[in-house]
């Protein structure tokens, strides 16, 4: 699959049905040696209050991801374990 193919797809969670994002706002990781993804890095949506401080990103591992569809992208999270890390604009 093609990087252009990920655009414009909503990231679901399956633990709880939670809209997580839209690939067209994330980063993804790749591996620079192997070329596989490792991670996708969803923005959490900024507010007008904290617009240019830090914020927050959620790390989707790959292994989390479990089906990806023509309009979404499946993935698998425990809420109690998500991996938010904070990315300075």
């Amino acid at each position: 699959m093609r990087m252009a193919e990920f655009a414009g797809k909503e990231i679901v969670n399956i633990f709880d049905g939670a809209r997580l994002g839209v690939v067209g706002e994330s980063d993804i990781a790749v591996d620079i040696n192997t070329g596989y993804v490792e991670s996708i890095i969803l923005p959490r949506k900024p507010g007008l209050v904290n617009f240019w401080v830090d914020r927050q990103s959620l790390i989707i591992p790959w292994q989390s991801v479990k089906k990806i569809g023509a309009e979404v992208i499946i993935v698998e999270l425990d809420q109690t374990n998500l991996d938010y890390r904070r990315f300075s604009i």
